[in-house]
Formats: C-alpha cells, structure tokens, sequence
C-alpha cells in the first residue's frame, strides 16, 4: 500500500476497523487520511459519524461516473439498509445531514426533475449586479463592526465568513428583519449544535412562507412560490432549508479559505481573487465529503462489491485532489473541479455562489488594504467534521479605519427595500422591546442609523 512519506495510517474504528472521517485527528491532517484511504482503491469503507459507515469515493473518475449514473446510484435516503434496520444511533450527527426530506437535493427520477426545475428557474433570476451589491453592503457593515475596535484585530470567521452568506441570503429571500434575525439564529445554531434550531428555522420560514403567500415580493421565496410546479407549503419550506443550510456554510468556507490563501506568504501577488477563490474549490473542497448515493443494485467499485441500497459518499475534497488528475490539470479546464459535484444533483447556485465569494474577498481587501494573516496557512486549524473543509479561526491584524454605508447603500440598496416592504410581527403590549437581532442592525446600518 503507498503511502505519503511521514503519514501514519490512521486508526480505525474499534468497532469494526474502519477509519474514521471526524473528531480532532481528521481534522489535523484530512489529506493523510484520504492518501491513506486511496492506497486501498477507489473506494474504502469508513466511518462518517459514531456507528455510521458508509463507502467514501476517493478517486475523481469514480466520483464522475457516480454522479453522472443516476440509473444506477439513487439520492433517497430512505432505501438506506442500516437506517431502516435499526442499525443508525437515533441520536447520530450523520441524520440531520442524511435523512430524507422533501427536497431536489434528496429525489429522483420526476420529482427531482420538477423540484430542481423550480430552483433553478428561481436562482436564474438573480440579478448578478444587484447580487453583488447585496454583498458589497453585508462585506461593508461586518467590516464596520470590527474595523474600528480592538487595536486592529478581528478573527475574520466568526466575524466576517460565517455571517456575510447568511446577512446576503436573508436579503434574497425577502426576510422581513424580525424573521431574518430568527433565520440566522436557527441555521446558526444548526451549525453549532444548539438545542431547538432546527425548530427555530423551520418556524422562521413558516413565517416567511406564509407572509410571502400573503403579501408577494420580489424576492426568491416569491419566485419560488409562484413557479408553475406549484409547490406546497411542505416543499416550500425544505426548498429553503436546503438553499440556507446547503449554501451558507460551503459558502463562508470559500470566503474563509480563500482569503487565507490570498494574504498568505506564498500567494503571488498580482493574482486576481478568482484564482484564489478557484484554487479553494480544487484544493480545499468546501463541501468535502457528502452526496451520498444507493445504488440500485449490488455495484463492484474497484474490486470491492457494495450492496444495493449501502450509502456510496463522494468524497469531492479526495477527488479533486486525486494524484491521478496531476498529470492532466493543465488540459482540465478551471471548473472541472467536482466542489459543485456533477450531473443531475450539481449544485444550481454554483454560479451565485462564485460571485459571492469573490466579492466578499474583494470587499474584505479594498476596505482594509493592509490586512495580514497572524499566522501561516500551513498553521491554521480545521473544522473536525467530515461534512465541510472550514477554518476554525482566521486571526487578521489591519490598521485600524472607519467604514460607513455609501449614498448608494442607504438610498438604493436592496436591503433598505427589504426593510421597507417588510411588515415585522406586531411587539407584544406592555412586553419589553427584544434586543435587535444581526439582520434587523443590518438593516438599520444600510439606512445610517
């Protein structure tokens, strides 16, 4: 077996020898463990979670020809064997990320086709400019809050990365402030393990979704409504999910990851923010280990049989940095990356995903000029999950400066629109007033309160 020089094969799971893709080991050094698992074929068995294995993808061509083999390898999760026999812990962290749900991220066949179609005729309303100016707005008041305190030091994730995707969506959607604060508090807390946030994020969007069949807007959720596949009220709202869940964590990694990159030592100057936010979707799969698949039937990967119905995860981190593919990445073309995965279920916000991303970073650059990294890349830690490739911190240091909103911010920004046509729940009598929640100051800071 071909091994790295200096790696150790990493331990297996006691319970049946399988390696496992999570807790403080992964994340130290995830490249050792998929170097490791690609000198045992395309394919290995490991350990997604506690009592979870599933059959990770390494190699890029076997990833391809899965996700472009919908015949074959299907996305309902409830064809799962070990699920359905009892064999998956009732309180294991794969479910929120496995089990099934109403959505185009987990169907196939016809009502894949027709719930996708609703998404993708959505998003493809998405006016990029106006996009970028969403972002521009969220970049400028995260850049306000930190730019002007503390000596010139923020930790760029928690502060800047993580919330500008949430800040940009709750705009998207057409979040009223008091929903958009109660969104962001939900997938937040998702992310983080909180008690009771996906109760408070599917409330949020019940809201939303019945203020939206109310009072139509010119927003996302309304686009999505009035589609002619006619959701339901039940598809509205995994829609919606799926969209926040899936795309604002892939989405602060790239922002993240890239702008380590970009202030690093070994970036070379002069190089244009695309090429940053590129080298991440390739080297640093934002989503790097999900999309699982049942195939239909038993399957041989590499001389190894799955039985129909086991999970099949791609492991799109492993795949895009395959050694196969070294030989060939100057004839690929820049975005044969799999970070967006591929055929039927690649993601529909790739390309508003992209946009955002790079303007984050621009934005981040052209505020502070003179932001720098507290520490080498090479030292920067990484979230001990399976599911994302995300910096646990980002440690900057700038001379400290001002940011206000511009003239065009408070007079035309889509944010101060949102928050014009928005009608917030009623305050109860006689309760005290809630503190203001991050998109309700946002929204406050566009219009220079």
């Amino acid at each position: 077996m071909q091994q790295r020089p200096g790696i150790e094969p990493p331990p297996g799971c006691p319970a049946h020898g399988n390696i496992p893709l999570y807790g403080p080991r992964f994340g130290s050094d995830p490249d050792g463990h998929y170097a490791h698992l690609r000198g045992l074929g395309p394919s290995a068995p490991v350990d997604i979670a506690p009592g979870v294995e599933v059959e990770l993808v390494t190699s890029y061509d076997a990833a391809l020809y899965i996700l472009q083999n919908p015949a074959s390898f299907v996305r309902d999760s409830r064809r799962w064997n070990a699920l359905n026999e009892g064999r998956v812990p009732e309180d294991s962290p794969a479910l929120p990320m496995l089990a099934y749900r109403p959505n185009a991220l987990l169907s196939d066949g016809a009502a894949h086709a027709r719930l996708r179609q609703a998404v993708t005729d959505s998003l493809a309303s998405v006016n990029e400019l106006q996009l970028v100016r969403q972002t521009q707005a969220s970049a400028d008041y995260l850049i306000s809050r930190f730019s002007s305190e503390r000596l010139g030091q923020a930790e760029l994730m928690a502060e800047y990365a993580q919330p500008l995707p949430l800040l940009v969506f709750s705009d998207l959607f057409g979040c009223p402030p008091e929903i958009g604060d109660r969104v962001i508090a939900g997938i937040t807390g998702l992310f983080s393990g909180s008690n009771g946030a996906d109760q408070l994020v599917a409330e949020a969007l019940n809201e939303l979704i019945a203020l939206k069949r109310r009072n139509p807007g010119e927003d996302l959720t309304t686009r999505l409504m009035q589609h002619s596949a006619q959701l339901t009220d039940e598809e509205m709202l995994h829609q919606l999910i799926t969209l926040l869940s899936g795309g604002t964590t892939p989405l602060s990694a790239m922002i993240g990851t890239a702008s380590a990159l970009i202030l690093g030592e070994e970036w070379q100057s002069g190089l244009p923010v695309e090429d940053a936010v590129t080298q991440v979707l390739w080297n640093y799969a934002p989503i790097a280990n999900y999309a699982a698949h049942y195939p239909t039937h038993d399957v041989e990967l590499g001389g190894r049989v799955v039985k129909a119905n086991d999970p099949v995860m791609i492991s799109f981190a492993a795949a895009n940095t395959d050694p196969r593919l070294a030989e060939h990445r100057e004839q690929l073309s820049a975005k044969a990356h799999l970070a967006f995965g591929a055929g039927p279920h690649a993601c529909p916000a790739k390309d508003p995903a992209f946009v955002i991303a790079v303007t984050a970073v621009e934005t981040l650059l052209n505020r502070l000029p003179d932001v720098e990294v507290r520490m080498p890349f090479k030292d920067l830690g990484w979230v001990p999950a399976p599911w994302s490739r995300s910096l646990v911190a980002l440690p900057v240091r700038f001379t400290p400066r001002i940011v206000v909103p511009t003239a065009t911010q408070q007079a035309e920004s889509p944010a101060a629109a949102t928050h014009v046509a928005a009608t917030p729940r009623p305050a109860t009598s006689g309760a005290p007033k809630a503190k203001a929640g991050l998109f309700s100051r946002f929204l406050a800071w566009t219009r220079g309160e």
